[in-house]
């Protein structure tokens, strides 16, 4: 059986519903987009939403995907750095309990939480005190670590450690695996356009965009992009949100529509249209099974708070991959 490792920052994910978006104004923070913040940003945040609902679950986009491809039976590793306190263990308990081979670094920062402001319209907006997550380095890094695994799946985020990502996607390319990278958030990828573009076209097999951020790495509109991207990687993604997906491999190209879903909340999305895909063509379907496995995922999530569907929906999920029946 094929096996997939994700490498991405380890975060506990807090989910806030919001009754409206003044909180984002308040702090600054341009709604839909990631925003780093230091820890006292973070706890500010918190103090001023203390009121809110909340949720939380352990998260970051690569973790995401592996929860997904780990419920669908793929065998899964993650590899992230997470503080020795109590967000880091809820952090590592979560990977345990869903059978991912925990390849954690452990380090005496504080774990990194992720603060996702969920607005009325279901967007969410990404206040990020990254701790510990960012203390994975290119150090960390060997051979080993990848033996027995066929897939590398690599979250954009990871960019602000250019050794890191060069490292770990060579010595992935050396033993054979398929890189995938999702690129994870619009403004990462403007603040580091020239190094995503030279990494995607030298390492990268499959790559993940959503219409924003595919017009910011590619200058051009999703329909266009595409064509562009997929002239660099093997496999080229681009999701349209509500319009579905587009997707291209040479001379391939196939659109793939969304199901009916009631949107509540879109974390994980875009996380979970990866683990759908990925297994999909991990196992060798077509692009387009692979991509409404994707919307399937994806459409489901987004009708629950935070990433994690339950085990009631994930054996729903399951019985409608095998029937044939999704979009």
């Amino acid at each position: 059986m094929k096996k997939v490792l994700g490498m991405g920052n380890a975060l506990v994910d807090i989910l806030i519903k919001l009754e409206n978006d003044n909180v984002l104004a308040t702090y600054d923070l341009p709604k839909g987009s990631m925003q780093l913040v230091d820890r006292l940003k973070a706890e500010r945040i918190l103090a001023g939403t203390e009121d809110l609902d909340k949720t939380i679950a352990s998260g970051g986009s690569a973790a995401n995907t592996i929860h997904g491809l780990a419920a669908l039976g793929v065998g899964t590793g993650f590899l992230g750095t997470i503080g020795k306190d109590n967000w880091g263990e809820l952090f590592e308990q979560d990977i345990r309990n869903n059978n991912i081979e925990p390849k954690l670094i452990y380090s005496n920062t504080e774990s990194g939480r992720a603060i996702a402001l969920v607005s009325k319209d279901s967007e969410r907006t990404f206040a990020t005190f990254l701790g510990a997550a960012v203390e994975l380095s290119a150090d960390n890094i060997d051979k080993e670590i990848f033996r027995g695994y066929n897939y590398l799946h690599i979250e954009g985020y990871l960019v602000q450690n250019e050794d890191l990502i060069r490292k770990a996607v060579i010595l992935a390319k050396q033993l054979g695996l398929i890189v995938s990278l999702d690129l994870a958030s619009y403004n990462v990828v403007e603040d580091n356009l020239d190094m995503l573009r030279e990494l995607v076209k030298n390492n990268v097999d499959i790559l993940f965009a959503n219409e924003e951020e595919a017009k910011v790495f590619t200058g051009k509109e999703p329909g266009a992009a595409i064509f562009d991207i997929a002239k660099d990687v093997e496999i080229a993604v681009v999701k349209l949100g509500k319009n579905g997906s587009i997707i291209k491999r040479g001379n391939e190209f196939t659109e793939v529509g969304v199901i009916k879903a009631d949107s509540i909340d879109t974390t994980g999305a875009g996380d979970l249209y990866a683990s759908g895909f990925l297994y999909g063509i991990m196992n060798g379907m077509t692009l387009k099974r692979s991509g409404e496995i994707g919307a399937l995922l994806s459409g489901r999530v987004i009708e629950i708070i935070g990433p994690k569907p339950d085990k009631c929906m994930w054996d729903e999920i399951r019985k409608l991959i095998k029937s044939g029946q999704i979009i």
